[in-house]
Protein backbone atom coordinates (compact mmCIF):
# COMPACT_ATOMS: atom_id res chain seq x y z
CA UNK A 1 0.00 0.00 0.00
CA UNK A 2 1.15 3.87 -0.98
CA UNK A 3 2.55 5.72 2.19
CA UNK A 4 1.64 9.02 2.67
CA UNK A 5 4.74 10.65 3.47
CA UNK A 6 4.34 12.60 0.21
CA UNK A 7 0.88 14.07 0.95
CA UNK A 8 1.87 15.04 4.20
CA UNK A 9 0.16 18.80 5.29
CA UNK A 10 -1.77 18.41 1.76
CA UNK A 11 -4.66 19.94 1.14
CA UNK A 12 -7.26 17.31 -0.40
CA UNK A 13 -7.71 16.66 -3.96
CA UNK A 14 -9.41 19.05 -6.80
CA UNK A 15 -12.36 17.02 -6.49
CA UNK A 16 -12.44 17.27 -3.05
CA UNK A 17 -15.15 20.65 -1.94
CA UNK A 18 -14.05 23.76 -0.14
CA UNK A 19 -15.12 22.68 2.78
CA UNK A 20 -17.50 20.55 4.90
CA UNK A 21 -21.03 20.67 5.04
CA UNK A 22 -23.22 20.96 7.21
CA UNK A 23 -22.27 17.76 9.53
CA UNK A 24 -23.16 19.30 12.86
CA UNK A 25 -21.71 16.24 14.71
CA UNK A 26 -20.07 13.12 13.42
CA UNK A 27 -20.64 10.20 15.36
CA UNK A 28 -19.23 7.36 13.51
CA UNK A 29 -16.64 6.68 9.99
CA UNK A 30 -16.42 2.91 8.52
CA UNK A 31 -15.24 1.91 5.19
CA UNK A 32 -17.28 -0.99 3.58
CA UNK A 33 -14.62 -3.14 1.77
CA UNK A 34 -17.17 -4.82 -0.99
CA UNK A 35 -18.23 -1.09 -2.30
CA UNK A 36 -15.60 0.98 -1.76
CA UNK A 37 -18.59 3.57 -0.48
CA UNK A 38 -16.96 5.35 2.56
CA UNK A 39 -19.55 6.87 5.10
CA UNK A 40 -19.45 9.39 7.86
CA UNK A 41 -22.61 9.20 10.42
CA UNK A 42 -23.35 12.59 11.51
CA UNK A 43 -26.11 14.55 13.71
CA UNK A 44 -27.52 15.58 9.97
CA UNK A 45 -27.32 12.13 8.37
CA UNK A 46 -25.31 9.49 7.09
CA UNK A 47 -22.88 10.64 4.34
CA UNK A 48 -20.84 8.92 1.54
CA UNK A 49 -17.38 10.55 1.39
CA UNK A 50 -15.33 11.57 -1.37
CA UNK A 51 -11.74 9.28 -1.55
CA UNK A 52 -10.16 10.68 -4.35
CA UNK A 53 -7.48 11.78 -2.33
CA UNK A 54 -6.70 8.56 -1.35
CA UNK A 55 -4.05 5.98 -3.19
CA UNK A 56 -6.26 3.15 -5.63
CA UNK A 57 -4.91 0.86 -2.91
CA UNK A 58 -7.19 2.02 -0.17
CA UNK A 59 -9.64 -0.70 0.71
CA UNK A 60 -8.43 -3.87 -0.31
CA UNK A 61 -7.58 -2.83 -3.77
CA UNK A 62 -11.38 -2.13 -4.07
CA UNK A 63 -10.54 0.96 -5.37
CA UNK A 64 -12.06 4.47 -4.98
CA UNK A 65 -15.84 4.80 -5.37
CA UNK A 66 -16.92 7.95 -7.74
CA UNK A 67 -18.28 10.04 -4.96
CA UNK A 68 -16.56 13.55 -5.74
CA UNK A 69 -18.25 15.27 -2.64
CA UNK A 70 -19.69 14.44 0.56
CA UNK A 71 -23.03 13.17 -0.15
CA UNK A 72 -25.93 13.38 2.26
CA UNK A 73 -27.53 9.25 1.10
CA UNK A 74 -30.79 9.64 0.49
CA UNK A 75 -31.58 13.48 1.57
CA UNK A 76 -32.38 12.10 4.78
CA UNK A 77 -31.38 14.48 8.47
CA UNK A 78 -31.70 11.69 11.04
CA UNK A 79 -29.38 12.45 13.98
CA UNK A 80 -27.75 8.70 13.48
CA UNK A 81 -25.61 7.76 16.64
CA UNK A 82 -24.37 4.87 17.12
CA UNK A 83 -23.14 3.48 13.58
CA UNK A 84 -21.33 -0.10 12.55
CA UNK A 85 -20.32 -1.93 9.66
CA UNK A 86 -21.74 -5.19 10.88
CA UNK A 87 -20.52 -7.21 7.26
CA UNK A 88 -19.58 -5.46 3.89
CA UNK A 89 -23.04 -4.65 2.63
CA UNK A 90 -24.43 -4.63 6.25
CA UNK A 91 -24.64 -1.04 8.48
CA UNK A 92 -26.43 -0.91 11.78
CA UNK A 93 -27.09 2.14 13.30
CA UNK A 94 -29.15 4.14 15.81
CA UNK A 95 -29.98 7.76 16.87
CA UNK A 96 -33.37 9.81 16.40
CA UNK A 97 -35.30 10.13 13.21
CA UNK A 98 -35.53 12.94 10.66
CA UNK A 99 -37.62 15.59 11.93
CA UNK A 100 -38.77 16.65 8.59
CA UNK A 101 -40.10 12.84 8.52
CA UNK A 102 -43.87 13.31 10.29
CA UNK A 103 -42.11 13.37 13.25
CA UNK A 104 -46.31 12.80 15.05
CA UNK A 105 -45.63 9.13 13.74
CA UNK A 106 -41.93 8.69 14.80
CA UNK A 107 -40.90 8.39 18.30
CA UNK A 108 -37.92 10.25 19.23
CA UNK A 109 -35.14 7.03 19.79
CA UNK A 110 -34.79 4.87 16.55
CA UNK A 111 -33.82 1.68 18.32
CA UNK A 112 -31.43 -0.41 16.41
CA UNK A 113 -31.77 -0.20 12.73
CA UNK A 114 -30.28 -2.08 9.56
CA UNK A 115 -29.50 -1.05 5.93
CA UNK A 116 -27.86 -3.56 2.95
CA UNK A 117 -28.32 -0.62 0.17
CA UNK A 118 -25.90 1.68 1.61
CA UNK A 119 -27.86 3.84 4.00
CA UNK A 120 -30.40 4.49 1.19
CA UNK A 121 -33.11 2.67 3.17
CA UNK A 122 -33.62 1.80 6.78
CA UNK A 123 -35.60 -1.58 8.63
CA UNK A 124 -36.47 -1.54 11.77
CA UNK A 125 -34.91 -3.94 13.75
CA UNK A 126 -35.93 -4.08 17.73
CA UNK A 127 -36.40 -1.29 20.50
CA UNK A 128 -38.05 1.25 18.25
CA UNK A 129 -38.85 4.32 20.26
CA UNK A 130 -37.26 2.98 23.23
CA UNK A 131 -33.65 3.30 22.84
CA UNK A 132 -31.15 5.61 21.66
CA UNK A 133 -27.34 3.65 20.87
CA UNK A 134 -25.17 5.88 20.87
CA UNK A 135 -22.38 3.17 19.78
CA UNK A 136 -22.21 -0.01 18.40
CA UNK A 137 -20.17 -2.69 17.42
CA UNK A 138 -20.22 -6.15 16.75
CA UNK A 139 -17.73 -9.47 17.60
CA UNK A 140 -17.88 -12.53 15.77
CA UNK A 141 -18.11 -15.71 17.56
CA UNK A 142 -16.58 -19.01 16.56
CA UNK A 143 -19.19 -20.47 15.30
CA UNK A 144 -19.70 -17.71 12.49
CA UNK A 145 -22.71 -15.71 14.23
CA UNK A 146 -22.18 -12.26 15.90
CA UNK A 147 -22.85 -10.89 18.89
CA UNK A 148 -24.13 -6.73 18.84
CA UNK A 149 -23.07 -4.59 21.38
CA UNK A 150 -25.07 -1.34 21.78
CA UNK A 151 -24.44 1.25 24.29
CA UNK A 152 -27.59 2.53 25.13
CA UNK A 153 -27.57 6.00 26.22
CA UNK A 154 -31.39 6.30 27.76
CA UNK A 155 -30.14 4.13 30.39
CA UNK A 156 -26.35 4.27 30.60
CA UNK A 157 -25.92 0.31 30.13
CA UNK A 158 -24.13 -2.62 27.80
CA UNK A 159 -26.77 -4.53 25.67
CA UNK A 160 -26.13 -7.52 24.01
CA UNK A 161 -28.01 -8.99 21.01
CA UNK A 162 -26.97 -12.60 19.65
CA UNK A 163 -30.03 -13.09 17.07
CA UNK A 164 -29.23 -10.22 14.84
CA UNK A 165 -30.51 -7.49 17.00
CA UNK A 166 -34.07 -8.81 17.76
CA UNK A 167 -33.91 -9.71 21.60
CA UNK A 168 -31.10 -7.95 24.02
CA UNK A 169 -29.65 -8.79 27.23
CA UNK A 170 -28.72 -6.05 29.57
CA UNK A 171 -25.36 -5.94 31.22
CA UNK A 172 -23.28 -3.34 33.58
CA UNK A 173 -24.62 0.29 33.90
CA UNK A 174 -21.28 3.10 33.21
CA UNK A 175 -20.94 6.15 32.01
CA UNK A 176 -18.88 5.96 28.18
CA UNK A 177 -17.80 7.43 25.57
CA UNK A 178 -16.68 4.85 23.05
CA UNK A 179 -16.94 1.42 22.76
CA UNK A 180 -14.83 -1.11 20.97
CA UNK A 181 -15.49 -5.75 20.56
CA UNK A 182 -12.24 -7.41 20.61
CA UNK A 183 -11.82 -9.07 17.50
CA UNK A 184 -10.53 -12.10 18.66
CA UNK A 185 -12.51 -12.96 21.57
CA UNK A 186 -15.97 -11.77 21.17
CA UNK A 187 -16.68 -11.55 24.95
CA UNK A 188 -14.20 -8.60 25.33
CA UNK A 189 -15.21 -5.49 25.12
CA UNK A 190 -13.71 -2.28 25.85
CA UNK A 191 -14.91 1.46 27.11
CA UNK A 192 -13.49 4.64 27.87
CA UNK A 193 -14.65 6.32 30.52
CA UNK A 194 -13.43 9.30 33.18
CA UNK A 195 -11.78 7.01 34.44
CA UNK A 196 -9.96 5.84 32.13
CA UNK A 197 -9.80 2.39 29.78
CA UNK A 198 -11.98 -0.27 30.96
CA UNK A 199 -12.27 -3.85 30.27
CA UNK A 200 -14.93 -6.54 29.66
CA UNK A 201 -14.01 -10.05 29.63
CA UNK A 202 -17.46 -11.29 30.26
CA UNK A 203 -19.61 -9.68 27.17
CA UNK A 204 -20.72 -6.58 29.19
CA UNK A 205 -21.30 -7.51 32.65
CA UNK A 206 -18.91 -5.83 34.13
CA UNK A 207 -15.93 -3.97 33.63
CA UNK A 208 -12.41 -3.46 34.91
CA UNK A 209 -9.50 -0.87 34.73
CA UNK A 210 -7.26 -1.63 32.40
CA UNK A 211 -3.75 -0.60 33.83
CA UNK A 212 -1.24 1.50 32.49
CA UNK A 213 -3.98 2.40 29.72
CA UNK A 214 -3.73 6.33 28.35
CA UNK A 215 -6.39 8.16 29.25
CA UNK A 216 -8.53 7.62 25.72
CA UNK A 217 -11.36 9.46 24.44
CA UNK A 218 -11.99 7.27 21.68
CA UNK A 219 -11.06 3.45 20.78
CA UNK A 220 -11.37 1.04 17.98
CA UNK A 221 -10.05 -2.18 17.30
CA UNK A 222 -7.42 -3.03 14.79
CA UNK A 223 -7.41 -6.84 14.07
CA UNK A 224 -5.55 -9.76 16.01
CA UNK A 225 -6.58 -8.16 19.10
CA UNK A 226 -4.77 -4.81 18.88
CA UNK A 227 -5.99 -1.97 19.74
CA UNK A 228 -6.14 1.95 18.69
CA UNK A 229 -7.47 5.19 20.77
CA UNK A 230 -6.89 8.69 21.22
CA UNK A 231 -6.68 10.30 23.98
CA UNK A 232 -7.77 13.34 26.17
CA UNK A 233 -5.15 15.37 24.42
CA UNK A 234 -5.23 14.13 20.88
CA UNK A 235 -2.08 11.70 20.96
CA UNK A 236 -2.96 8.49 19.26
CA UNK A 237 -2.23 5.46 20.79
CA UNK A 238 -1.38 1.85 19.60
CA UNK A 239 -1.76 -1.73 21.16
CA UNK A 240 -1.23 -5.18 20.45
CA UNK A 241 -3.58 -6.02 22.88
CA UNK A 242 -4.82 -3.64 25.77
CA UNK A 243 -2.99 -5.81 28.53
CA UNK A 244 0.20 -5.09 25.97
CA UNK A 245 2.74 -1.69 25.60
CA UNK A 246 0.70 1.19 24.18
CA UNK A 247 3.00 3.27 21.88
CA UNK A 248 2.38 6.71 20.91
CA UNK A 249 2.16 7.87 16.75
CA UNK A 250 0.62 10.86 15.60
CA UNK A 251 -1.72 12.85 16.91
CA UNK A 252 -4.87 14.75 16.22
CA UNK A 253 -6.00 18.48 15.98
CA UNK A 254 -8.12 19.86 18.67
CA UNK A 255 -10.57 17.17 20.00
CA UNK A 256 -11.28 14.20 17.64
CA UNK A 257 -14.80 13.46 16.92
CA UNK A 258 -15.03 9.82 15.68
CA UNK A 259 -12.28 7.74 14.05
CA UNK A 260 -12.91 4.31 12.23
CA UNK A 261 -10.59 1.83 11.18
CA UNK A 262 -10.37 0.23 7.84
CA UNK A 263 -8.50 -2.90 8.06
CA UNK A 264 -5.57 -3.73 5.71
CA UNK A 265 -1.41 -3.65 5.54
CA UNK A 266 -0.79 -1.42 6.99
CA UNK A 267 -4.71 -0.15 7.64
CA UNK A 268 -6.28 3.45 7.38
CA UNK A 269 -7.21 5.57 10.21
CA UNK A 270 -10.03 7.73 9.30
CA UNK A 271 -10.23 10.97 11.58
CA UNK A 272 -12.97 13.55 12.07
CA UNK A 273 -11.33 16.29 14.03
CA UNK A 274 -10.65 20.38 14.14
CA UNK A 275 -8.97 19.65 10.33
CA UNK A 276 -12.17 17.85 8.76
CA UNK A 277 -12.33 14.35 7.92
CA UNK A 278 -9.30 12.93 7.10
CA UNK A 279 -7.78 9.65 5.76
CA UNK A 280 -3.87 8.33 7.42
CA UNK A 281 -1.85 4.70 6.37
CA UNK A 282 0.93 5.64 9.14
CA UNK A 283 -1.21 5.84 12.69
CA UNK A 284 -2.10 9.63 11.94
CA UNK A 285 1.71 10.51 11.65
CA UNK A 286 0.78 12.13 8.37
CA UNK A 287 -2.58 12.66 6.43
CA UNK A 288 -4.82 13.01 3.45
CA UNK A 289 -7.83 15.32 3.93
CA UNK A 290 -11.14 14.10 2.68
CA UNK A 291 -13.49 16.66 3.61
CA UNK A 292 -11.96 19.47 4.76
CA UNK A 293 -13.12 21.46 8.01
CA UNK A 294 -15.49 24.48 7.37
CA UNK A 295 -13.10 26.15 9.48
CA UNK A 296 -10.57 25.45 6.81
CA UNK A 297 -7.87 24.35 10.15
CA UNK A 298 -4.88 22.47 8.97
CA UNK A 299 -2.14 20.80 10.92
Amino acid sequence: MLLLAGLAGCTAASSAPESAPDFGHVHGLAADPSTGQTYAATHNGVWLLPTGALPDTYLFGVGRSDITSPTQVAGRAQDTMGFTLADPGLLYASGHPDPAEQPELNPPNLGLIASDDGAETWQTISLRGETDFHDLDVATQADGTQIIYGYDATTSTIRRSVDDGRNWTTGAQLELRDLAADTIDPQRLYATTAAGLMESRNGGDSFEPVSDAPALLLVTATGQGGLLGVDTSGQIWTAAAADGVWTGSGRTTGTPEAIGWVPGEPGWLLIADDRGITASNDLGITTVTMVPSSSGAQE
